[in-house]
């Protein structure tokens, strides 16, 4: 049986960049308005630290590609 912290972030690990940084910009634009429950808001939170790490992994590969573009010139 999968947990749905599993599902969400099989669902998080499949977005693309540009996906992944619109969901977390939603979610702190939320999270800033205030208004939500203390359980949504760790949901919310949750979700953001799941989104942010997916935009992280999207950016560090990018960032290896242009390292070895680079070193492929040299």
């Amino acid at each position: 049986m999968t947990s749905k912290t599993d599902e969400t972030a099989g669902t998080a690990g499949a977005l693309g960049y540009e996906q992944a940084r619109d969901e977390l910009i939603e979610v702190v634009r939320r999270l800033e308005a205030g208004g939500t429950s203390l359980e949504e808001s760790l949901a919310l939170w949750e979700r953001g630290e799941e989104l942010a790490a997916v935009c992280r992994r999207w950016l560090e590969g990018a960032r290896a590609r242009l390292d070895a573009a680079l070193a492929d010139e040299d």
